[in-house]
């Protein structure tokens, strides 16, 4: 498949030039393109801020909502149809801030869902604030003095949660990023894909560069499938590793609903009961 399909065109992009946001999109593109995903059969969630706007330009179904409360309504879109591919594209604070409890509660439902966070340290859409990533001593406006608080880990938090798939990749790669995005999309159940995004307006310490210099690729005798291994790997800060850390196949969310047991077809689908819907309202009714 062209990944041009999924391009809006005449589209009035938001991003600063040289964002990291552009590659990772392109990135995207080009993972759905491999799976023949089509975009009547894709639905993008997001929540608040630059990298949330990434839906408007993707040619697609998608849901742009409150500010970290993409998760709860990705859950609900894959539950009423498991036949679409549904993916939740939001920013570190819309993701690890905001929306931190919903992260924490849909690792444990597991729903197949790919959660793609861009990840750069910074709040960007609001102009420069610390997020839950910026590392310790990081300056802003607003953190004149630095940052105090210990960064948010979020593969560690997911692996101890025992995610179903935990990843890491750099926008600056983007064959490398489309690999990554390509196995996660591909895995049945929650894959949470962390993503290092250069802000280049309002975060220089993490630039390009740093990111190229502070960051290594898992080896490939890497065993995703060891969690102990993969919760050292994650707590790694000297070089940050980037790769699949971590794969626990196990039932989704939609798998273990009762109505779903013995085929996903979705509901809509497979025609009303009316006598089973009258006499469920009527025992409501009754009780």
């Amino acid at each position: 498949m062209d990944p041009g399909l999924f391009d809006v065109k005449g589209a009035d992009v938001a991003w600063c030039p040289g964002c990291g946001n552009f590659s990772l999109l392109n990135a995207l593109k080009k993972a759905l393109a491999e799976l023949d995903v089509r975009p009547e059969r894709l639905v993008m969630v997001s929540g608040i801020g630059q990298a949330a706007k990434t839906p408007h330009y993707l040619r697609c179904n998608f849901f742009n909502g409150l500010h970290g409360r993409a998760l709860p309504a990705a859950t609900a879109i894959k539950a009423v149809n498991p036949e679409l591919t549904v993916i939740v594209e939001s920013g570190d604070g819309c993701m690890y801030g905001e929306g931190g409890n919903h992260l924490i509660h849909a690792i444990r439902r597991n729903p197949d869902i790919t959660c793609i966070v861009h990840n750069n340290m910074v709040y960007g859409l609001t102009r420069g604030q610390a997020s839950p990533t910026s590392l310790r001593g990081f300056k802003t406006p607003a953190q004149a003095a630095g940052v105090l608080h210990e960064p948010f880990n979020p593969l560690a938090v997911a692996i101890a949660l025992n995610a179903s798939f935990v990843a890491r990749a750099f926008a600056g790669d983007l064959e490398e990023t489309k690999e990554i995005l390509n196995k996660a999309i591909r895995h049945r159940g929650f894959a949470l894909v962390d993503v290092f995004q250069p802000c280049v307006t309002y975060n220089r310490v993490n630039t390009y560069q740093w990111f190229r210099e502070h960051t290594y690729y898992l080896e490939g005798s890497h065993d995703p499938t060891d969690r102990v291994g993969a919760f050292k790997r994650a707590l790694e800060t000297d070089k940050l590793p980037i790769g699949v850390f971590y794969v626990n196949r196990k039932p989704t969310f939609e798998e273990n609903l009762p109505l779903y047991r013995e085929r996903l077809e979705p509901l809509s689908r497979r025609g009303a009961k009316m006598d089973r819907i009258v006499k469920l309202i009527e025992t409501i009714g009754k009780s």
